[in-house]
């Protein structure tokens, strides 16, 4: 950000605006920076981690020194064009005392004892380092003991749960602080896992908000201008930086308030229900059980799961389900039928969804939370951050369109869908017979 630092007397002197000064100070372990494009987040969160390595004697700020540090970003194209720049310059350009390998996306801390870079290659021991990612390939985050995380654009809908709990099992074994500088784009775990907790007065939890118009150099008359030709759930988002439920949220039935449930045990004799959704890197299981008695169904297992085989597959659902009344299992699409078959022949039945389209599957499940009978452990938190940011695409004129938005990223949802499906048309209350093929199968386990 223009006028962000400057060299007077041979001394460099950082000049915070007033909602980056707020974030600088706290002391919380996470900070969350949600705010309006262009207010000087991403410019901000190379110092923040500076001083997270090095300290600050200003504020009385203790240096984590040597070690790993996290910077991560939404997606590959941010990281090189957004975050990468900024911290080459202050790590590099200003303060040099780092040093880019570009092979592993590393940036090399200086030893600030020897002044020293301790490295030849990139894969010698370091003093130091910067491990920078995109969230989009959460394998990276696991790689690394970490002692402290800046995430750049973190509620965009690239940047999943998945990838949150990656970062902070990375920071588990140093209580690693964690800054989020983003503009907020939905109501998923940015919200639920971020900002309600510091409403709720989580000691642990810091969330500053500033307008883009708090940037100095951001021109007064442009908010105006965004003022009065955008729509005002758009406005409040990207220059405000405020929550709003964007349009074409697809399961707007769905309330967290209302349709979400402290896990409890479960009794062995309600009936249990399976969707999967295959994936060659990807598979998919949502586990429902159903409480006749108040016609209730719970969505209290969720798995995401690859790297095997069918048969390890079959068998991981097998043992997951073991003990418990499994009635019906319907997985894939109407073209997946060599998957039911390689899954048959590895001890599950998975039947075909008796409903094929998608569109009619989702309707039969923002029927089930319509009509309040169904609700989501709220352990299961993935299922929740989906619910609440799965939508339709937009087009160039924020119209709502009958395209679902990275169709092929729900595996949790399709999952659902296609169990759901199956048990939205059963009357509340009754006996549920389940397909000869299922008890066939469970009679020869």
């Amino acid at each position: 950000m223009a006028g962000l630092w400057a060299v007077q007397d041979d001394e460099l002197q950082v000049r915070f605006h007033e909602g980056q000064q707020e974030a600088y100070d706290a002391i919380q372990r996470i900070v969350a920076v949600i705010s309006g494009t262009q207010g000087g987040k991403t410019s901000f969160g190379p110092w923040w981690m500076y001083s997270e390595i090095y300290g600050d004697d200003t504020i009385g700020r203790v240096g984590r020194g040597g070690g790993d540090y996290l910077a991560v970003t939404s997606t590959y194209d941010l990281f090189k064009l957004k975050m990468l720049p900024e911290m080459l310059e202050v790590f590099e350009g200003i303060t040099h005392c780092a040093k880019w390998w570009a092979g592993d996306q590393v940036l090399e801390l200086r030893n600030p004892v020897t002044g020293q870079f301790e490295a030849k290659r990139s894969t010698d021991p370091m003093w130091g380092r910067i491990i920078l990612r995109s969230a989009s390939s959460p394998g990276g985050l696991e790689s690394a003991t970490a002692k402290a995380a800046w995430l750049d654009e973190a509620g965009q809908d690239l940047f999943r749960i998945d990838a949150w709990d990656a970062v902070l099992r990375r920071l588990s074994i140093y209580r690693g602080r964690v800054l989020i500088t983003t503009t907020p784009y939905n109501f998923g775990w940015l919200k639920t896992e971020v900002y309600d907790r510091a409403a709720h007065g989580d000691k642990n939890y810091r969330v500053v908000n500033f307008p883009s118009s708090m940037n100095p150099a951001f021109p007064r008359e442009e908010v105006e201008d965004r003022r009065t030709t955008m729509q005002a759930w758009k406005f409040r988002m990207f220059y405000l930086g405020l929550f709003e439920r964007p349009p074409g949220v697809i399961y707007e039935s769905f309330k967290e308030e209302k349709h979400t449930v402290d896990p409890f045990r479960l009794p062995a004799a309600w009936p249990r229900y399976l969707g999967l959704d295959f994936g060659p890197v990807h598979n998919a299981g949502m586990w429902l059980a159903y409480d006749a008695h108040d016609d209730m169904y719970y969505v209290y297992r969720e798995q995401v799961w690859g790297g095997q085989t069918t048969v390890q597959n079959a068998k991981h659902v097998l043992e997951l389900s073991d003990g418990e009344r499994l009635l019906d299992i319907r997985g894939g699409g109407p073209s997946e039928t060599q998957e039911r078959m390689d899954w048959a022949d590895a001890g599950v039945m998975v039947l075909a969804p008796s409903v094929g389209s998608v569109e009619p599957q989702i309707d039969r499940v923002h029927q089930l939370f319509q009509t309040d009978r169904l609700q989501v452990f709220t352990n299961c938190r993935g299922t929740i951050d989906d619910l609440l940011t799965y939508r339709r695409e937009l087009d160039r004129n924020d119209e709502v369109t009958d395209r679902i938005h990275n169709k092929s990223s729900w595996h949790r949802l399709d999952a659902l869908r296609y169990i759901g499906a199956e048990i939205a048309t059963l009357e509340p209350g009754s006996v549920y017979e389940p397909p000869v093929e299922m008890a066939n199968m469970w009679a020869v386990q």
